[in-house]
Order: C-alpha cells, then sequence, then structure tokens
C-alpha cells in the first residue's frame, strides 16, 4: 500500500502541464502540483501544494454527504450545502399540517435542529493510498469473467475490512481509468446529523423545474445541516446528549463574493463522468439508454402527479422522489438534444481511428494493446444485449413493497455467509444504514402510487422477447402467455390490489422484524411481496451472476484500452485526468458569461430585480410576498453589489463539474467561501461525456444573496453571527 503525497502513477503524472485545455479537468489534490502554472494563471493566490493536504485547510473543511458535497462553514460543525441536497431531509419532517417545504424551516437554537433523514451522513476524507498492486493480486489472463471479478472484490473488501478496524471511519476502494489504478478512501464518518436551516422552496426551488439547468437562474439552493458527536468528539449514534462536532478547519465567509473574470474553485465529490468510453458505448447510451429512461422517467413523473393532489400527504411524500426524476429527465433531454446537432459521434471515430492507426505503427505497442479496443467492445455488446429487459427491472425499484421485499430476502441469504463473502450493502458494516432505510420507507410510500408505477412497467415487460422475459415474474403475476396485445391490466390490477392490502411490509415494525428472520421463515410467508422475492430470486441471481461474469472480462480489457489511451494522449501533450467517479476533485476557473447561440450573450450575474420579472405567483415561480416587498423597497441591506445595483442572485463559472458537485463551496483566489454551485447550462450537460471550453459553464448562488435571503427573509441572524465573515 503506498500513500499518496504529492506523487502520481507515472501513466497520468507524464502529461505536459502546459497543453492543459482551459478550466477543463476534474483533479485530484495530489495532481495540482503539477498544473500549478495553470491555477496561478488562472488566479489563485495559494501555493497549490496546500491544497494537496487532505487534513489541512481548506481540504479538511470539505466533506461528502453521499451524494452531494458541503462544508464546515464554522466551529460548532454547521454544514452549507444545496437546498437540494438537503431536500430529502426537510421532506422526511414535513407533513400536511406541518409543510417544511413550502414554508421552510429554522433552528433557532441547537434544541430546534431536527433529525436529518434516517442513515444520514456527513463523510470527511483523511486518507487516500493507492492499492493498485494489491486489488490485482492473484489476477491471471486465464482467469474467466468471473473468478477475476471475485478476486477483483474479495482482495478490495479485504482492504476495507483492515481499513474500518476503526468504527469511526468508512473506507472504500475505487478505481480510476476503469480499472487501470485503484485506491483507497478512508472517511471519518458523522453519523448524527441535523437539518438547521432550509429556506421555503419559493427560494430555494424558485423556478423549478421549468429553470433546471437553465441561464438566467434565480434560485436560492443552499441549506444547512449541523454534525453531532458524542461528548468525547468522537462519532456516535444520535443522542440528545450528543454535542456538536468541531471541525479542525472551517472556511470564512467572503460576503464581498467575486466580480466579473475573478479567479474561482469549487472543491467536491463528483459523481460520474464518461470522458474516455469508446465510440460504440456513446452511440448506445445517445440513441437508446437516454431516450429510453427519459420517457420512463416522465412516464413515472406523470403518475405522481395524477395521483396525488399538491400538498397531499402522498405528493409530500414523493416530492423527493418527483425532483430527482425531473432533474435527470431533463438532462437526458439536452444530452440527446447536443448528441444530434453536434459532432461528438463523429470525434470519437476518429480519435479511435487515430488510435488505432499511433498503435499500429510501432509493433510493441500493437503487441501489447493492439486487442484492447475490438476486444473490449466486443464485450461491451454482448453486456447491452438485454439492457431493454434491464432498464424496465431497473424502473421497477421505484416500488418500494418490491424493493423492500427484495432487499429484506437477500439480506437473510447473505446472512448466512461469512461477513467478508457477503455482497455490498449486506456486510455487518451496512446494517446500520440498512435499518434507517427500513424506518424511512413509510416517509416516502404510497400504496396507490406505488401500485401503479408497477403496473405501468410491467405493461412495457410483457412487450419484451419470452427469451428476455423472467418466467418467475411471469408466473406470480400470471404473465406467461401475456403479450402487449392480449395483456389484461384489469387482471393484473387485481391481483396487485390483493398484495397490496395483505402485505405487512408497510409497517416499520414488521420490516425491523425481518431484518432477523432466516431463509426458512422468508420461504413459509404468506406476504405476498416476500413470496414474489423468493420465487424469483433464482433467476435475479442468475442475471446478476451473468453480469458480473461481463464485468470480470471487462476488467481485463478495459485498462488495457486505458493504459493505451493515456500512452497515445501523452505521446501527443494532451491532457488526463481521471473520469469523476465521486472522490475529491479540485475544478477551477473564473467567473463568466457565454454565448449559447448566434447573437445571444448571456452575462454572467442574476439580481433580485430578475425574481419579480420572472414571479407569477404560482409555482415555481411563487416568491414569498414578504421577499417580493422588500425587493420593491429596494431593501438591499448591505448586500448590494456597487456594479449592479442590486443583490446578485446567481452568477456563471467556467468550472468543469457534474453530479455530485451539488453543494460544493465555491471558493475565491483566497480560499473564502463566496458562494454554493448547483447546476450547470442546458448546453454544458452533455459536459459528462464531451467537454466544450465555449459552452461549459457552472451555476452558482451568490453569497450576498444567501445573506439576504437569511437576514432580511428568513430571519436567520443566529447563524450569520455563528459563522466567520470577512470583506
Amino acid at each position: 500500500m503506498k500513500k499518496i503525497a504529492l506523487s502520481f502513477l507515472a501513466t497520468t503524472l507524464t502529461l505536459s502541464p502546459n497543453t492543459v485545455l482551459a478550466d477543463e479537468g476534474m483533479w485530484q489534490p495530489n495532481q495540482l502540483p503539477t498544473i500549478a502554472k495553470q491555477l496561478t494563471k488562472a488566479g489563485l493566490k495559494l501555493n497549490p501544494n496546500d491544497l494537496t493536504d487532505l487534513t489541512g485547510f481548506p481540504m479538511g473543511a470539505i466533506v461528502s454527504l453521499g451524494g452531494c458535497t458541503a462544508s464546515f462553514v464554522s466551529d460548532q460543525g454547521l454544514v452549507a450545502s444545496n437546498h437540494h441536497c438537503v431536500y430529502g431531509s426537510v421532506q422526511y419532517n414535513s407533513s400536511a399540517e406541518n409543510n417544511l417545504l413550502k414554508n421552510g424551516f429554522l433552528a433557532k437554537s441547537f434544541k430546534e435542529e431536527l433529525p436529518a433523514t434516517p442513515g444520514s451522513r456527513i463523510y470527511v476524507t483523511e486518507e487516500i493510498n493507492e492499492v493498485t498492486k494489491l486489488v490485482k493480486s492473484g489476477l491471471t489472463d486465464a482467469m474467466s469473467g468471473n473468478e477475476r471479478y471475485k478476486t477483483i472484490d474479495k482482495n478490495s473488501k479485504s482492504l476495507v475490512a483492515e481499513c474500518e478496524n476503526d468504527d469511526r471511519y468508512r473506507c472504500s476502494v475505487v478505481n480510476f481509468h476503469g480499472g487501470l489504478e485503484y485506491y483507497l478512501f478512508k472517511q471519518l464518518t458523522i453519523r448524527d446529523v441535523r437539518l438547521v436551516h432550509a429556506p421555503a422552496s419559493s427560494i430555494g426551488k424558485y423556478g423549478g423545474d421549468i429553470d433546471n439547468w437553465m441561464w438566467p437562474r434565480h434560485t436560492g439552493d443552499y441549506g444547512f445541516y449541523r454534525a453531532y458527536v458524542g461528548k468525547d468528539g468522537q462519532p456516535a449514534d444520535y443522542s440528545d446528549d450528543n454535542v456538536p462536532y468541531q471541525p479542525k478547519h472551517h472556511l470564512k465567509v467572503n460576503k464581498s463574493s467575486v466580480d466579473d473574470g475573478d479567479y474561482i474553485m469549487v472543491l467536491g465529490y463528483p459523481g460520474r463522468t464518461n470522458r474516455y468510453r469508446t465510440a460504440y458505448e456513446v452511440e448506445n447510451q445517445f440513441t437508446w439508454v437516454y431516450p429510453q429512461a427519459k420517457a420512463y422517467r416522465e412516464e413515472v413523473i406523470d403518475l405522481i402527479h395524477q395521483h396525488s393532489e399538491v400538498g397531499s400527504e402522498a405528493r409530500i411524500k414523493y416530492e423527493g422522489t418527483l425532483a430527482g426524476l425531473a432533474n435527470y429527465a431533463k438532462n437526458y433531454g439536452s444530452m440527446i438534444h447536443s448528441y444530434d446537432k453536434g459532432t461528438f459521434y463523429e470525434r470519437k471515430q476518429e480519435l479511435e481511428t487515430k488510435l488505432t492507426a499511433w498503435l499500429n505503427s510501432d509493433t510493441k505497442r500493437q503487441s501489447k494493446y493492439g486487442q484492447a479496443l475490438t476486444g473490449l467492445n466486443k464485450l461491451l455488446k454482448r453486456e447491452n444485449a438485454q439492457q431493454a429487459r434491464d432498464l424496465i427491472l431497473g424502473y421497477l425499484r421505484y416500488s418500494k413493497m418490491l424493493t423492500t421485499a427484495n432487499r429484506l430476502y437477500r439480506l437473510a441469504i447473505e446472512n448466512q455467509k461469512p461477513n467478508i463473502e457477503r455482497e455490498h450493502g449486506y456486510q455487518e458494516r451496512d446494517i446500520a444504514r440498512f435499518e434507517q432505510s427500513m424506518k424511512a420507507v413509510n416517509r416516502r410510500y404510497d400504496a396507490n402510487i406505488d401500485q401503479e408505477i408497477v403496473v405501468a412497467m410491467l405493461t412495457h415487460y410483457v412487450a419484451l422477447p419470452k427469451a428476455e422475459r423472467v418466467s418467475s415474474i411471469d408466473k406470480f403475476f400470471g404473465l406467461t402467455n401475456s403479450t402487449t396485445q392480449n395483456f389484461n391490466e384489469q387482471k393484473l390490477r387485481k391481483k396487485l390490489a390483493s398484495m397490496y392490502k395483505s402485505t405487512t411490509l408497510d409497517s416499520q415494525q414488521q420490516r425491523l422484524t425481518w431484518m432477523s428472520k432466516s431463509v426458512s421463515d422468508f420461504e413459509q410467508s404468506e406476504d405476498p411481496f416476500i413470496q414474489l422475492a423468493v420465487t424469483s430470486f433464482k433467476e435475479r441471481k442468475a442475471i446478476e451472476d451473468k453480469a458480473k461474469e461481463l464485468a470480470g472480462n471487462i476488467q481485463a480489457y478495459r485498462p488495457k484500452y486505458m493504459e493505451a489511451l493515456i500512452a497515445y494522449f501523452n505521446d501527443n501533450n494532451l491532457p488526463v485526468y481521471a473520469d469523476a467517479n465521486s472522490t475529491l476533485r479540485i475544478t477551477y476557473g473564473n467567473v463568466k458569461g457565454y454565448s449559447p447561440q448566434d447573437g445571444l450573450t448571456a452575462t454572467p450575474y442574476t439580481t433580485l430585480e430578475g425574481i419579480v420579472a420572472k414571479d407569477t405567483g404560482v409555482a415555481p415561480f411563487d416568491a414569498p410576498k414578504k421577499q417580493l416587498e422588500l425587493i420593491n423597497r429596494k431593501a438591499y441591506g448591505e448586500y448590494a453589489k456597487k456594479s449592479l445595483g442590486s443583490v446578485p442572485v446567481n452568477y456563471l463559472g467556467t468550472l468543469d463539474i457534474t453530479g455530485g458537485n451539488s453543494g460544493s463551496p465555491t471558493l475565491n483566489d483566497k480560499a473564502e467561501f463566496v458562494g454554493l454551485v448547483f447546476d450547470g447550462v442546458y448546453e454544458s450537460i452533455i459536459g459528462d461525456w464531451d467537454y466544450d471550453t465555449k459552452l461549459n459553464r457552472s451555476i452558482h448562488v451568490d453569497i450576498r444573496y444567501m445573506l439576504w435571503v437569511m437576514e432580511h427573509v428568513d430571519g436567520a441572524t443566529n447563524l450569520i453571527e455563528e459563522m466567520d465573515i470577512v470583506e
């Protein structure tokens, strides 16, 4: 095991920093010294070497929420993130009688803070170690795909188990460059997370799905958690006796914000990008996966809308689900639009043609890498042979009852194995979060909506060729002879109505009881959803095993392809950075507008007056009356920006971001907090796959707007006083 300091594996260290494209790249902290000139030229005042220390300033203040990023902004564990990142906790604590989503929430004291959604965590990365040799130990070229998969999985689990001998930490082995390299991440895990403040959705989600991914934007997408620990200062489960966590570092807030052209950077945990995928993968994703997934998401959205009134208990339960569905439905739409009008696929083909010619021009290169691309594509096509079925089964997971039954039965099966051999999600390290997820089901479940989702997905399912169907599912629902032409929806609805009426899995106590049941108990159960889980498990497991076999084979080819591609990039002085994979990264750039199309130029700031201009009084353009009155009176307080003559709301930057960066602090040249990144413009969504310097723009909440709303609209002066604010 090699501890990462300032070095990096030779495959990536050889990039020429003088050829790094402007603002492109999600850089690992240890890579920053290699691009020091670019950072300084962009405006960074700090020494780039200071950003490589994970436990120092400012890296020690950056945390992960396990899907979003956040940061400590006080010495009392106050954590700032996006409104949409704390949204689930606001929804969890809401009801029709006390709708915090609509009204917002503010705790004026520690005692008033509410528990976040069960299972909420704050992760502080403390160590990153390179473990490639240890993970690949025992691999041979003669291995089957399944053997390769199991070897990598076993080695990874062993490293994680050793790392987690201290229960304060959560560890993970993450692959880079498609499995060419592996790193072990060690994160302090804070288990007591509480909701402190979130503005009303009419501020935090102003513009809603209509404005999502769009510019100009006027969204106050911010919210606050607080981290709590035991009196000994160590992570602990929720307790009234716990105290606020005192981080070693927290960010200072610069209320002067930033000007057009100023240096900014985002430190966070971007989820996933796909910049090194093959042309075949690109074509399949954009011409089949995205269009089909977009259609399914929009269908589920429509079902939820049709079967729940605005403000009703059922709608409140599904607000978080709706937000996620709508966000990615629009995301996929932009992906498809950009792909159809651009030359992305043709450029991918051109790259592979040049790569092949470069490999064939050298005997050693040809011998080492010659079959990497063709072998990889052959396996990928096999992997996608059942993708229509797999996508439908994937969307069936939006049914809480089906998913709960499957997970509980799988837990009973995995509990029969030694801990190290259990599947991810079912090991002893996962049980606390598993239990919390079981407790949270009812806050996000309505039987009527759940049933409608199952009907919709099974309607698509019966259109599949018989060879792709799951016979046990067919038999259970009486669909063995069903096709689109003779599908009896009423018969299915009658079956489902009986299932939902007789199941006990809608009871929290019953779900928790089933967590300790044996496989035999499940096999003897009369609960219909458990019966379905039991009867379909063998075939579902076979599908899973086949996927692992293919994944193992791909793990033999993808690293070779990436090694060849990196060697080609280095030989041609092109930048090399790893695709995003939910690990800590830094992206930098400047405040800057853009031209989305011929004849249009977007300025980098929006102001309070834009909120009034958009307001209709109807969601999602229904700003609070108090806010509108303040704007009309020009009651800017001390937060107006002289050059704008108003309070800036959002601003644009050239930063390279993706999902998972949500909630990341936007920092100035001295690493002071000047806002939160929360979105990208419509034209940059395809940036997950294809970066365009001219069109890629990130959208940030301006710190001036955050402070203005907190002070003048919500009265969150206690939080302002808690933070270290500078000018």
